[in-house]
């Protein structure tokens, strides 16, 4: 997660020293598009060929990466370099398009399915930690030593991951070796139909965070923050304390009454940055949504998981996270680019996802109300 998450606060800046500002929709677009293609497969490969394969083809996705932008940025033609630096932006996404996958279904194996939410709530503060202090370090080195030592940084965290989970073992029972039939998307399999109400879901949630990623580091820097990583780190430290608690509690009280906390959070943390022109009215919006994504993100995890039918944990995560990668793909572009073209909305931009998140609020009511009525939400 330190990997990835490091270079996304200082991408904007490295497009603008191109001359290609006007591009900044396409960063955390092109990234999601890769990750989405990458789930017609993932899912299904991991609960045929074990989940460790999967976690280990995303996780070398990330070690290779940082080598190809360094490479990319070196051509001396510019369009070429940017074309290439895009084409990077795409084969890096296969790298959360492959590892959350695996590593979602492989903590469902081993974790009791009592404290299921809580585990997946522990995953996150992992991964959190990760995006806290990843942004902060790309930040620093990007400013003080130059954007290639920031990616070669990169590159050296996922070779490190890739070593630490060889160590691992295979949690999936009676794993096979991947057959070429793994990879064909038309041979059925690659979706997962339980999974619906969690993808329903977040996707409103996924268009607020790909609109968040890629405006707020602009607005982060207009109000004076010199590295930009460091505001990640307060919203990912707000989510992180959430997340020791909200897993359990949604293992304990149920996972929509969760996520509809969760997304009156995210609508009223979208309002405040709306409104923030001031650093403490920032930091306050930085932690109310920090405080949605905890309890949204591993709560929704735990649900498409409960609902998947025996066998299909890890396809039902991908299907689910094929919103996320359609939701952060909408989010980033749409909002990239009207504020290429309209930068004094920039503010405007937050407002409109907070209506998303009533959005997903309205559907998680609409879903209770129709489960407890007893009818078939398959």
């Amino acid at each position: 997660m330190a990997s990835f998450g490091m270079l996304l606060p200082e991408l904007p800046g490295y497009l603008a020293a191109k001359g290609s500002g006007h591009l900044i929709g396409w960063i955390v677009a092109l990234f999601t598009v890769g990750a989405f293609v990458s789930r017609f497969v993932s899912g299904r490969l991991a609960d045929l060929a074990g989940r460790k394969v999967v976690m280990l083809f995303g996780t070398a996705v990330a070690g290779i990466s940082g080598f190809l932008y360094i490479g990319a940025g070196r051509l001396e033609d510019v369009a070429l370099s940017i074309s290439a630096f895009l084409a990077v932006r795409l084969f890096h996404g296969m790298s959360t398009g492959f590892r959350p996958t695996g590593t979602s279904a492989f903590l469902t194996d081993i974790a009791p399915v009592s404290r299921r939410g809580e585990a997946l709530g522990y995953l996150g503060v992992a991964g959190n930690a990760g995006m806290a202090l990843g942004p902060a370090l790309g930040s620093w080195l990007a400013v003080e030593w130059g954007y290639e030592t920031m990616f070669l940084a990169s590159s050296l965290l996922g070779m490190a991951s890739y070593g630490m989970t060889m160590l691992l073992p295979e949690s999936l029972p009676h794993a096979r070796p991947v057959q070429w039939s793994d990879l064909n998307v038309f041979g059925g399999g690659v979706v997962e139909r339980s999974a619906w109400p969690a993808s329903v879901f977040l996707l409103p949630v996924a268009i607020a965070f790909g609109t968040f990623l890629t405006i707020t580091p602009d607005l982060v820097e207009d109000l004076g923050f010199t590295y930009k990583g460091s505001f990640n780190t307060i919203v990912v430290v707000a989510s992180v304390v959430t997340r020791l608690l909200a897993g359990r509690a949604s293992d304990r009280h149920g996972r929509v009454e969760l996520m509809l906390i969760g997304a009156l959070l995210l609508a009223a943390g979208m309002v405040m940055f709306s409104m923030a022109t001031t650093v403490p009215m920032l930091v306050a919006a930085g932690i109310v949504y920090g405080l949605s994504v905890g309890i949204n993100m591993p709560t929704i995890f735990a649900w498409t998981v409960d609902l998947a039918p025996e066998g299909r944990a890890a396809t039902g995560l991908g299907t689910m996270l094929m919103a996320l990668e359609v939701g952060i793909g909408i989010g980033a572009f749409a909002s990239g680019t009207w504020y290429a073209n309209h930068p004094e909305d920039l503010l405007n931009l937050y407002g409109m996802c907070a209506v998303f998140g009533l959005v997903g609020f309205g559907f998680l009511w609409g879903w209770r109300r129709i489960h407890k009525m007893g009818v078939d939400t398959r």
